[in-house]
């Protein structure tokens, strides 16, 4: 059985934007020709299918969800600036996966100047690289195109000398993309608003349901729900809750504990709306109170993530958005007695704090939950905000269960993430309809047990 459904509940950005990211997709690309492939399917078992995801590149340029695609953008060619290649209409398979675009589809719907069955992309490819001096694509998409590309670029070498004609090298489109995709355009912002808006429900059904000797599990399904009942894809990724140690577990999502009084659960999860994704992590104690040195510790990341958000503004730099957090934690941990007393700016040269906190304060958020764009300016420098970008900020602190650590603090592990919106002015927070606030957390934490667990 396949499941080629698309992700798109609702429509995505309007068709001028596919229209205007493609003009400056061309402009960029010079005298090179580009090719973008859709992303596999996958089987999860004999003939069943894990559900399909398309490629987000190709999503950004042109909308089209379906798989086995390939778009081909070529902007010497005012026939072809984009021709898509299509699996066809074929009723009998429809009535087994889905509805399919087909070529019509393809050019009607989807703009594309061209649109052909993928089983031409052979006989067409070789006429469409031919003008160019270089192939945009990037190596590792597909096995089946590395080869075609590869195949193409030796015989264009050989027949060069004759011809003069023909590309002469490959380079990866997301040194194109990458910026492209980092900045967001004001449809785009809209969509992660309202996905943040949904992850912080899924979060808040999870948080009133809660108690002890409710299932990882059942918290998860919680969450997940949530999403589906509003319209939504599903999670933006497999949807974390870690109880007690589990909680210092980064990726943890075998989602499989009984949780137990006095145990801190940790949830990780966003919703993907609109092919666009979001990302909230909070900690909260299952039975609504906070131990001692469970309130300590949380609050310290709390107050880093507060930290690590006020550092989001225009003109400030994403490393110092880190920075910022670290300080707070590093204090934070002397403060408690899990780091030594002293001048925090050795302790941060020391490094001893990275036993506890492991991994970066922030990662770009849109059609990716880790989305495109890097982190250093060309020159190498740490790269500054710009309005429109989109990051998270999620500081940790997981304290390992080892005989060196006070036993109050053993196994703990806490997080704190919400996404923001880098303004014009400074930053807008779009997660904050679940609390932060410890004391708003323990009202909420159990408020729907009876009416929605039933017990």
């Amino acid at each position: 059985m396949q499941n080629s459904d698309t992700p798109s509940a609702k429509p995505g950005p309007a068709a001028t934007s596919f229209l205007s990211r493609r003009e400056r997709f061309l402009a960029q690309i010079g005298n090179g020709v580009a090719i973008l492939v859709a992303s596999p399917e996958l089987l999860k078992s004999r003939d069943t299918d894990v559900r399909y995801r398309a490629n987000s590149d190709l999503l950004y340029l042109t909308d089209f969800a379906e798989p086995e695609t390939v778009a081909v953008f070529t902007p010497h060619d005012p026939e072809h600036r984009l021709t898509l290649f299509v699996r066809p209409r074929d009723a009998e398979k429809e009535t087994w996966t889905g509805r399919r675009h087909g070529v019509e589809g393809a050019r009607d719907r989807f703009g594309a100047d061209a649109a052909y069955p993928l089983d031409e992309l052979d006989e067409r490819l070789p006429k469409l690289l031919e003008p160019a001096d270089a192939v945009w694509y990037s190596l590792g998409s597909s096995q089946e195109m590395d080869r075609r590309v590869t195949s193409l670029l030796a015989r264009f070498r050989l027949s060069r000398p004759r011809s003069g004609k023909g590309p002469w090298d490959v380079r990866d489109p997301a040194q194109v993309l990458d910026p492209m995709r980092l900045v967001k355009e004001p449809a785009e912002l809209e969509l992660m608003r309202e996905s943040g808006r949904l992850a912080a429900q899924g979060h808040l059904a999870a948080m009133r349901m809660a108690r002890p000797g409710v299932g990882e599990w059942e918290l998860e399904a919680a969450v997940d729900g949530t999403y589906r009942r509003a319209g939504a894809w599903g999670p933006s990724y497999p949807t974390i809750v870690g109880s007690a140690v589990n909680g210092t577990i980064l990726h943890y999502t075998s989602n499989d504990r009984v949780v137990e009084d006095g145990d801190l659960v940790l949830i990780d999860a966003g919703a993907e709306l609109g092919n666009y994704c979001s990302d909230i992590t909070r900690t909260f104690p299952v039975n609504g109170r906070f131990t001692p040195a469970q309130r300590a510790l949380y609050d310290v990341v709390a107050a880093a993530e507060e930290a690590g958000i006020a550092a989001v503004a225009p003109g400030n730099t994403f490393q110092g958005v880190h920075d910022a957090a670290v300080r707070v934690m590093v204090k934070g941990l002397a403060d408690l007695g899990l780091l030594p007393r002293g001048d925090v700016d050795a302790l941060i040269e020391d490094g001893g704090y990275k036993r506890f906190n492991t991994h970066q304060t922030s990662h770009w958020l849109g059609l990716d939950v880790h989305d495109a764009g890097g982190y250093r300016e060309p020159d190498g420098s740490p790269l500054r905000l710009r309005p429109g970008m989109v990051l998270t900020v999620e500081p940790g602190l997981y304290i390992p269960d080892a005989e060196d650590i006070p036993a109050d603090f053993r196994g703990l592990g806490i997080r704190v993430e919400d996404d923001v919106i880098v303004t014009e002015t400074g930053r807008e927070v779009i997660t904050r309809d679940v609390p932060v606030d410890a004391d708003e957390i323990e009202a909420t934490v159990g408020s729907g047990v009876m009416e929605t667990a039933g017990r």
